[in-house]
């Protein structure tokens, strides 16, 4: 039960920093395969491309994590 929280207490920090240090990085958010469509009241973002990387980035880190 202690182990489980502190790594769930390490992962809300980890996620904390990315989402501080997140707007600082040029080019995450505005790549090329995120859809952006905007019309005169409406705009629809959907970061397609920035969703798979931060998924297979998120998948590698919980895969050496939890290697034996």
């Amino acid at each position: 039960m202690g182990r489980s929280l502190i790594i769930i207490g390490v992962i809300i920090v980890i996620t904390g920093v990315i989402f501080t240090i997140a707007p600082k990085v040029p080019f995450l958010g505005r790549l090329h395969g995120d859809i952006l469509i905007k019309r005169e009241n409406f705009v629809f973002y959907f970061p397609l491309a920035t969703s798979i990387i931060v998924s297979i980035i998120l998948s590698l880190i919980f895969y050496f994590f939890t290697r034996r």
